[in-house]
């Protein structure tokens, strides 16, 4: 692959054709004044010339550069689509800013002029590292050593696929039971404070002993008619205090180990971040970055503090002589199943196929107990909530029975 060492700067740019247009671009100048004398002589009335870098890390720094997972995954595929057939690596970025738009293109069109400056690809995503984790650097940095970076960039891109359709699926499980629960807790708090206390409130001044029902459901609409803003605010700060404490390691450390111990949820955890761990770990031994690296890169991906706090332990026991399976053993907090499959692919010289395989495992056990428990959940929500509109009904009534008796 061709390599450019110049070290020109270059400058992202905003210009009016002849016929009024507005044309935008990258191009390589000493300074800013020679790069607008380019646009100049090219025919163009320059409106806006900075480096592009520069440009790309304030946007970073707003927060409106980073890329999302479906866009990382369509920069890779397409990237190495364009290297693997021959074109240099400047012109692939060229061509993929020309069909992008937004801060695809920003990030592209800046990663181009690093690159045409004579920065290597992984060298110049290290700049932003919002958009690029740990994870992309390493594996592009190890491509380009190794001369297979089109295979590199490919893996990349299933890569992301993967981790965005497992994001989605969960979104999607989840979708229907927090609809449904939220629906049912706005029901039942329009019944408490408004309809509930002018239907009883009828009954209440018959004089008679209410029904037990019939008075439980009267204090319950009472305290939350007079009482619900201060009960709002008390939700409110309660959860401030929550977000504020699980700064703290110590407490986040706690919650990790509580959570591990809830029967379906820990189970689901445990899936969720193991996956993710091995299906990362299988990208960076795959792309040859070597395993004490790919070890503390893969342990970024995972969301529970404990499990991560483990991994650092396994990333040390391994540095230290000890085989990659029995440290992950010893820890006892990972899946047997996935143990053994990485124990196989070390003897065998396949680990990054095992730790594949164990991702995928671990990905369908994910979504067979995601199943069992969104099957639970969402009929759960519907029984609690009839059984509370049923006491409600039954509060209702029970008076109007007791007056009908009298009567007669």
């Amino acid at each position: 692959m061709r390599r450019y060492t110049s070290r020109m700067p270059a400058f992202e740019y905003q210009a009016l054709d002849e016929q009024g247009r507005q044309r935008g671009g990258v191009l390589q100048a000493d300074t800013p004044r020679a790069a607008r004398a380019a646009l100049r002589e090219r025919g163009l009335h320059p409106l806006r010339v900075e480096p592009a870098s520069e440009r790309l890390a304030r946007t970073t720094w707003l927060g409106r550069g980073r890329l999302k997972a479906a866009q990382l995954a369509l920069l890779m595929r397409q990237l190495a689509t364009l290297v693997g057939s021959g074109l240099p690596m400047d012109e692939a970025l060229a061509a993929l800013a020309e069909g992008s738009e937004g801060r695809l293109r920003s990030q592209v069109m800046a990663l181009r002029a690093r690159v045409i400056e004579g920065v290597p690809l992984a060298a110049a995503m290290g700049e932003f590292p919002e958009s690029f984790p740990a994870l992309y650097r390493a594996s592009v940095a190890a491509g380009e050593s190794a001369g297979k970076l089109d295979g590199v960039l490919q893996s990349l891109a299933e890569h992301a696929e993967q981790r965005d359709l497992l994001s989605r699926r969960i979104l999607l499980a989840l979708t229907y039971p927090v609809l449904l629960t939220l629906v049912a807790l706005a029901v039942v708090s329009g019944l408490m404070i408004w309809v509930v206390p002018q239907v009883i409130g009828v009954f209440d001044q018959v004089g008679r002993i209410l029904p037990l029902p019939t008075r439980v459901l009267l204090a319950l609409s009472d305290v939350t008619a007079r009482f619900g803003a201060a009960l709002l605010l008390t939700l409110v700060a309660f959860l401030g205090i929550s977000v504020l404490a699980l700064r703290q390691a110590s407490v986040r450390q706690w919650l990790s180990a509580v959570l591990l111990r809830v029967p379906l949820l820990g189970r689901l955890l445990r899936a969720l971040d193991t996956a993710r761990f091995a299906r990362t770990l299988a990208l960076l031994v795959n792309a040859a970055v070597p395993l004490l690296e790919a070890l503390t890169i893969a342990t970024q991906v995972v969301q529970n503090p404990l499990l991560r706090g483990h991994l650092a332990q396994v990333a040390l026991r391994v540095r230290e002589g000890q085989g990659f399976a029995r440290a992950l053993a010893d820890c006892g907090q990972f899946p047997p199943i996935a143990v053994r499959l990485i124990a196989s692919g070390e003897r065998s010289g396949r680990l990054d196929a095992m730790l594949a395989e164990a991702a995928q495992h671990q990905e369908r056990e994910l979504d067979t107990t995601m199943g069992v428990a969104m099957a639970a959940l969402g009929p759960g929500v519907i029984l609690m909530m009839g059984a509370l509109v049923l006491f409600i009904v039954l509060a209702i009534l029970l008076p109007i029975f007791q007056m009908n008796t009298l009567v007669r």
